[in-house]
């Protein structure tokens, strides 16, 4: 209801009486009264008069009303512990693939190894559920899929340059624009779910805790429209896996990525690799040339470019 009567407010070049939105939405006076006052109360800027209603401005916040083709999967919260929490919680609990979970603000967001994520106002913060028909040693391509996609989501409707840093980073001259985290419950041979979470610098000023990170807004001069690029970047994960998650993803991704190549230090669980980036291969492992010439396929670690 709130999705249809915006909608016809926003596309109204003038006032809409209660009666023209009554008829319309077939509901009382009176009911949409009651969502006029909501719909104040999370922002809206509505004028309210004897002759109806005038939609001035819409908040830049990510409502399940906002984005009507996602409506049904997004759980929007203005604050939360963490996204992946919030989004395990629902998993566990049986959402459907593709569940969303989007917040303002985390009091405790995470990155990987357990860092803090600073989740301040301004920024995106996205959890997706996905439940892929993949074997556990494939998994690792829904991830470079979300990367890639998000990639492709800030060239072509952000103006930047971004590229994509192995294994899960979107960096944009080197400084760090967005980060991903995946988590995956499954068993030997099934994953039952594997999620996604995604913190994006929109409009908020990430450099004071993390000089060498960067924001779309510092980046492009403007305050850019986080709804918006929630919106793109759903559609065209969704695409995405439409067509499948075959090898094909990686071959895409080795195209926009800003770490083969390159001297990298990776550090995992096991040790300290330093070497030339050579390839990544086709579940996700980073091919590192190592100084004595040979070669250390890592699955999962942290990489640092030098």
């Amino acid at each position: 209801m709130k999705s249809a009567l915006i909608t016809i407010l926003s596309e109204s070049r003038g006032v809409v009486s209660g009666q023209q939105l009554s008829e319309r939405l077939g509901i009382s006076r009176v009911s949409v009264w009651k969502h006029i006052q909501q719909l104040q109360e999370f922002g809206y800027r509505i004028d309210a008069g004897p002759k109806g209603y005038r939609l001035k401005k819409r908040p830049d916040t990510p409502f399940p009303w906002e984005i009507p083709e996602w409506e049904d999967r997004i759980h929007y919260f203005p604050k939360v512990a963490s996204t992946m929490d919030a989004a395990r919680d629902l998993a566990r609990k049986g959402c459907p693939h593709l569940t969303v979970v989007v917040a303002d603000r985390q009091t405790r967001g995470r990155g990987r190894l357990t860092r803090a994520w600073q989740s301040d106002t301004g920024g995106l913060y996205v959890t997706v559920v996905t439940r892929p028909a993949l074997a556990p040693m494939e998994v690792a391509r829904i991830t470079f899929a979300v990367s890639l996609e998000l990639a492709r989501t800030f060239n072509t409707g952000c103006g930047v340059d971004a590229r994509v840093k192995w294994p899960n980073d979107i960096l944009v001259d080197g400084r760090k624009l967005v980060g991903i985290l995946s988590e995956m419950e499954g068993e030997a041979d099934r994953v039952n779910y594997l999620n996604i979470g995604v913190g994006i610098n929109v409009n908020n000023n990430p450099t004071r805790r993390e000089p060498n990170a960067v924001s779309l807004k510092e980046l492009t001069g403007k305050t850019m429209s986080r709804k918006n690029i929630l919106a793109d970047f759903l559609d065209r994960f969704r695409h995405r896996l439409d067509k499948g998650l075959d090898s094909e993803v990686i071959q895409e991704w080795k195209t926009c990525t800003d770490t083969i190549g390159r001297r990298v230090r990776v550090e995992t669980v096991r040790g300290v690799f330093e070497g030339t980036a050579m390839d990544v291969d086709q579940n996700g492992a980073l091919v590192l040339g190592l100084d004595d010439g040979s070669r250390q396929r890592v699955i999962y670690g942290d990489c640092f470019h030098q």
